[in-house]
């Protein structure tokens, strides 16, 4: 709402979300978990978005309020004078690198953690040493129902080694992809072929495989590996972390997108109070920090 895109989410075509579901590894379905019937209000409705849409409306967004979007480009390097941050080198994909001043930068980058890695901040957590695979499926099976047609699934595995998440999208695509210990699904001197451990993966759970059966694989495998981290800092002199870049947990209850925003909206007030008071230091840029760490 405060960004004002809340009127074109409810115009998108992005399927509507009312519930979770689990299932057991011997196959067990849960009731599902409406979210109104536990808090009711108008967010207990959202969607599963197709993120590189929904990422788009944000930047032309973005860009409607007088941003200076500059597409195309890649944040390589974060300049640094006397332990303040002062910019980022960017690098076009056509052309020439070039530097950019920046009283405050704020590093949204991602997985690729650009702040977090050039100044060793990341700190892995050692009990969540997941990785994960995961592909899209069409016409694979959905649940009936204008209430259920969008629900998350997470599915155990047999011997709940790991879980199967199952978010319907537009268009009749699925996504389906597996988390498990990083040794389970990458054993060492294992087998490297993903495709390989996906399906053995989905052998041991029958209820994701009898799911997807309807349907065809309509892209390659991904994988991620070891993504479990987070810092103990959201900011330095004239920085600030927001989104993954920041950290990252176990996706069971897809988090990201929220801690995304929501991150984003707390480091974004923090700036402009900094810039009102003249005050760009870590500790006027990271007030936020401790409520965001609860």
């Amino acid at each position: 709402r405060r960004l004002g895109v809340v009127d074109r989410m409810k115009g998108s075509r992005h399927t509507p979300k009312f519930s979770v579901q689990f299932v057991t590894d011997t196959g067990k379905e849960s009731q599902p978990f409406y979210f109104f019937e536990n808090n009711p209000h108008e967010c207990s409705q959202t969607w599963q978005v197709v993120r590189s849409e929904f990422d788009a409306m944000l930047v032309e967004n973005a860009a409607s309020q007088g941003v200076t979007v500059l597409e195309g480009h890649i944040a390589r390097d974060l300049h640094m004078d006397g332990g303040r941050a002062t910019g980022a080198c960017l690098h076009p994909k056509d052309g020439e690198a070039f530097d950019m001043a920046a009283d405050v930068v704020i590093d949204a980058t991602g997985q690729t953690a650009l702040i977090v890695n050039k100044l060793g901040l990341k700190k892995p957590d050692p009990l969540l040493r997941k990785s994960s695979i995961w592909t899209y499926y069409e016409g694979a099976a959905r649940e009936p129902g204008r209430l259920d047609e969008g629900a998350t699934l997470v599915l155990a595995t047999q011997g709940k080694k790991g879980w199967f998440w199952y978010i319907p999208l537009k268009d009749n695509i699925v996504s389906v992809g597996v988390v498990s210990g990083l040794d389970d699904l990458f054993p060492p001197g294992g087998s490297r072929d993903i495709a390989a451990i996906y399906q053995e993966q989905l052998e041991r759970c029958p209820a994701a495989k009898k799911r997807v059966m309807p349907g065809k694989q309509v892209g390659p495998h991904y994988t991620t590996k070891d993504f479990s981290y987070r810092c103990d800092q959201v900011a330095g002199d004239g920085w600030v972390l927001v989104g993954d870049a920041f950290g990252f947990l176990d996706p069971i209850y897809s988090s990201g997108v929220f801690l995304a925003l929501k991150s984003g909206e707390m480091a974004a007030d923090a700036v402009i109070k900094g810039f009102s008071r003249g005050d760009l230091s870590a500790k006027s840029l990271g007030t936020w920090g401790p409520d965001y760490l609860k």
